[in-house]
Formats: structure tokens, C-alpha cells, sequence
């Protein structure tokens, strides 16, 4: 059964400039993605999907490949994530060159490592599902979320007003860190359903905790994911 990694490097963000390859804890973060690829002996190919060659360099210097470079139709910031990996998959495929399975993490994702990726791809491959996401629980029930009308708070969900917390139902929210695929069936669906098609495979979850998981979208998220990350580091070597 081959296998290719797929870490998602576009050049262009925002809010952070130079996101992907800052440097996190001493390195460039997209690193941790590599490595974490790299250290699993999953994958017959560790690739990056990039439109940059400042970030293919720093890739291909921590042992990734960068067998092309991302079209700009896949590089904007209206670019959905699906229509990336089914470019890449098509890429290959154009070369003569098949995949049973994908996994896409994302180069900010420095608390994923080998040993994770090689339990998650074990629960995908036991569950025969289409999909495996990483997850995490809501930090607080979403049940007792509100939205503003007309400058008033209104609860989403009323029926659940009165309901204990430790009665409610446990949420979970995608972790942001990897994917694994059944490729064939991912293409098929892309190609049936449009950008749509790779978020309506049957997917199963992959567990993180809280402490596992940092979204990353301005400097105050950059601070707590490197404290989180050197907290997790110290309780490692405490075990």
C-alpha cells in the first residue's frame, strides 16, 4: 500500500508574514511537520505543497521533497484546502505515479509527531473508513453558545439552558493538525462533488487533548503553542 505525506505550505499569509517557516523553539515550525512525517516510516514520499522556493529550500533542507510548485490558483487566500490536495494527487498522477493513501498535515502543526501519525494511520486502517481527522474537544460546552441579535445575546441552542454540563453531549472540533485519506476515494469525490466532495467522506476521529492543541493565527497564539510545546517537552522527560 503506498503512502504520501502532504504538508501544506502556501507563501502568502497574513496575519503572521512568514508563517510557515518561522522559527518555532529554535527552528523553522514547518520542520516539525517534516520530521514527525519522516520519523512515522509511514510514507513512500514526505512531500510540501508550495508556491514559494524560499519555503521549498527549507523543506527540501529537513528532507522533504518538493516535486512541484503549487499553481496559483491553489496559492490565494481563497484557496480550500480539498482543491490543494486533489491538485497534488492530480500532479502526481500526470507523472504516472499512484497513491493509496494521503495524509495532509499542516506545517504549523509542531505537536504532531511520528508516533501519533503511526497510531492515527492504525485507526484508519482498522476502521476502513473514507477519512481520519484529528480532534479535539470543545474547552466549553457549545451548547451553551449564544449569537447576537439586535445587540442581545441569544442562546443557539435553548433547549439545553437548563441541562447540567456533565449532562451534555461532548463536542469536538477539528485540531488542525492531519488528515489521512483513502486517496482513490477522495479523488472520486472531488471529481463527483466539487471542492464539497472532500469533507463528505466518511470519516473517523483521532483523539488530542487540549495541551496537544494550539491554533495559530496571531503572535499571542505563537506564544502559548511554544509554552505549550516546551511544557509538553519538560513532561516527557519527567515520564
Amino acid at each position: 500500500m503506498s503512502k504520501v505525506a502532504i504538508i501544506t505550505a502556501r507563501g502568502g499569509s497574513k496575519r503572521i508574514p512568514g508563517k510557515n517557516i518561522k522559527e518555532f523553539c529554535g527552528r523553522p515550525i514547518i520542520s516539525y511537520s517534516i520530521q514527525a512525517a519522516l520519523e512515522s516510516a509511514l510514507f513512500d514520499e514526505v512531500m510540501v505543497s508550495t508556491d514559494s522556493m524560499e519555503i521549498a529550500d527549507i523543506a527540501r533542507r529537513y528532507g522533504a521533497v518538493v516535486p512541484f510548485l503549487r499553481s496559483a490558483a491553489t496559492s490565494d487566500d481563497y484557496a480550500v484546502m480539498a482543491e490543494v490536495l486533489q491538485e497534488v494527487l492530480n500532479q502526481y498522477k500526470a507523472q504516472g505515479r499512484m497513491f493509496d493513501t494521503m495524509c495532509c498535515i499542516y506545517p504549523t502543526a509542531p505537536f504532531v509527531t511520528g508516533i501519533k501519525l503511526q497510531k492515527a494511520f492504525d485507526v484508519f486502517e482498522k476502521s476502513r473508513a473514507e477519512m481520519l481527522e484529528s480532534v479535539v474537544p470543545f474547552s466549553y460546552p457549545p451548547q451553551r453558545s449564544f449569537f447576537l441579535q439586535k445587540g442581545l445575546l441569544v442562546y443557539n441552542f435553548p433547549e439545553y439552558v437548563c441541562t447540567r454540563s456533565q449532562d451534555l453531549e461532548m463536542w469536538y472540533h477539528d485540531a488542525g493538525q492531519f488528515y489521512f485519506y483513502n486517496a482513490e476515494v477522495f479523488l472520486k469525490s472531488m471529481e463527483e462533488n466539487g471542492e464539497q466532495g472532500g469533507y463528505s467522506l466518511k470519516c473517523v476521529p483521532f483523539m488530542l487533548t487540549d495541551l496537544e492543541v494550539q491554533d495559530i493565527d496571531n503572535p499571542a497564539d505563537w506564544d502559548l503553542a511554544e509554552a505549550k510545546y516546551r511544557l509538553l517537552q519538560k513532561l516527557d522527560k519527567t515520564k
